[in-house]
């Protein structure tokens, strides 16, 4: 095992035996001529990947893709079938919270027994008794058996014990959305605590922001495979694809990256098979068409010739703002966003926007096949990959007629920018659901980069536009006529505001 590494997978598989009745594994284990009753289940398929020491290294994927199963692998609670795991370090895990509790137990004595199986003795449970306890914020109720416990309760011990106990290596399962508002916050800052300390963390969580916020490496799995593994913010976008029933263009994709240091982004998809690209294409989308990649990137001249050669397209917004030549694209085809712009308080086209000014995202889409009831988003993300805000046609109850094939729609939000001065990213896509399922239209990641100007910056995000009032009060005045003095300063009506408003 290589000195840098907390933990090597190598090749490791699980397998299921899956029996349609109960009897069948009676009648195989029976069988003299070891007939088979079962069906082979793979959990994982020969997975490999490292995890350096110190490194917050997150696994997502889709539901059924191994993700908790190669978490409990890592700590020993199952045994591979095949493949090696090698470990270097003291465990501390957050799987099913409070799964080695017994209930009979009181609060005290199950951390005592737990901390015995993860080596500490008693002389160290100890010194480490009351700053679990005080993690916890159960209060007497320590001293009672944990059957007794409501269900927040049982977890919030649970993870006060895990977290407080000083791990090498922190392996954590959906386990940060315990507890009240307050208690999740807490836990988030003890992450934070222990991640800078040097800990090495491997977490698996369906939150996004968590794993774009805490992680230095990601790794997508999807049905016991792996996928892919790099930065955050690009395996967060690929594992969206596997959400919106791409997977098969991804792989496609995956076939043409040669690099997952999170440096380069997605810039192919390969088409169908014999297809050559056509002329002016930059990105190849999965059946977005050409025509939309051609239109979008335009030609390497800047020209903003169409697919077809022809003079440029007049009136589009795209050909006087800055789109991303390596943006992500793809869908099935039967719509494409052909144009889109950032237009500022004065209706310029521009990804110049100032603080404080409303502003519009437009997307102009054209149908290549009839749709019932489709979606117009957009997003606007930071440069981590983090969702900042965004919003769609179905959230603001705006009504959208059927589309036929040549239908076209112009979309606007409009809205206040009240983002930090900073860089943002915009995405926006055309989607709908049919017969209960999500379907992608065409979407675009990245598209275009959204530079906000502002000459008051506060802490955070966004600016939550703050009236302030201060009032001073000299040394020495009565506190009756300070009193009387705050109330006239405060109850002054600032000009253009009604009175009501500062009640």
């Amino acid at each position: 095992m290589a000195a840098e590494n907390a933990i090597e997978i190598e090749n490791v598989t699980k397998i299921y035996k899956l029996y349609e009745k109960p009897i069948d594994r009676l009648k195989e284990s029976l069988s003299v001529r070891h007939k088979s009753y079962h069906r082979d289940f793979y959990a994982l398929n020969r997975l490999s990947f490292t995890v350096k020491k110190g490194e917050t290294v997150g696994i997502i994927g889709t539901n059924g893709s191994g993700k908790s199963t190669i978490l409990k692998i890592i700590t020993g609670v199952l045994t591979p079938t095949e493949g090696s795991v090698r470990v270097e370090g003291k465990i501390s895990a957050l799987l099913e919270l409070g799964a080695g509790f017994n209930s009979d137990y009181t609060g005290i004595e199950n951390v005592y027994m737990n901390g015995t199986m993860m080596g500490y003795s008693r002389k160290e449970m100890d010194a480490k008794l009351p700053e679990i306890l005080d993690f916890a914020e159960i209060g007497d109720f320590v001293y009672q058996p944990v059957k007794t416990y409501s269900s927040g309760m049982f977890v919030r011990l649970a993870f006060a014990l895990a977290i407080n106990v000083e791990p090498e290596i922190l392996v954590v399962d959906e386990a940060l959305s315990v507890g009240d508002v307050f208690f999740q916050a807490k836990c988030y800052r003890r992450m934070e605590e222990i991640r800078k300390s040097g800990t090495t963390i491997v977490m698996v969580t369906h939150d996004m922001g968590s794993i774009i916020k805490y992680c230095d490496k990601v790794i997508l799995l999807n049905k016991g495979e792996f996928i892919a593994q790099g930065s955050a913010g690009k395996m967060v976008d690929l594992y969206k694809k596997i959400l919106a029933g791409q997977m098969d263009s991804l792989r496609a994709e995956l076939a043409v990256m040669n690099d997952f240091s999170g440096e380069k982004t997605v810039v192919a998809e390969r088409r169908s098979a014999g297809e050559e690209s056509g002329p002016g294409e930059a990105v190849a989308g999965s059946g977005a068409g050409s025509e939309t990649n051609a239109v979008l990137a335009g030609k390497k001249d800047g020209s903003g010739a169409d697919p077809d050669g022809k003079a440029p397209l007049p009136g589009l917004m795209r050909d006087r703002m800055t789109i991303n030549a390596n943006r992500e694209e793809y869908g099935d085809g039967r719509a494409e966003i052909y144009d889109l712009g950032l237009l500022d308080e004065r209706g310029n086209v521009t990804n110049l926007l100032l603080k404080g000014e409303m502003f519009t995202i437009r997307e102009r889409i054209r149908f290549h096949a009839p749709i019932e009831a489709p979606i117009f988003t957009y997003t606007i993300k930071d440069k981590k990959g983090t969702d900042l805000t965004g919003t769609n046609t179905m959230f603001e109850g705006t009504d959208i007629r059927p589309v036929r094939e040549g239908d076209c729609y112009d979309v606007s939000f409009t809205q206040k920018m009240t983002l930090q001065g900073g860089e943002y990213l915009l995405s926006m896509s055309c989607t709908g659901f049919e017969h209960g399922e999500h379907v992608v239209y065409h979407r675009l990641y990245d598209v275009a980069n959204l530079t906000v100007i502002s000459n008051k910056n506060t802490v955070g995000v966004y600016d939550m536009e703050p009236e302030v009032t201060a009032v001073f009060q000299p040394a020495g005045e009565s506190g009756q006529a300070a009193g009387k003095e705050g109330r006239t300063a405060g109850g002054q009506k600032k000009a253009g505001r009604p009175q009501a408003e500062n009640r």
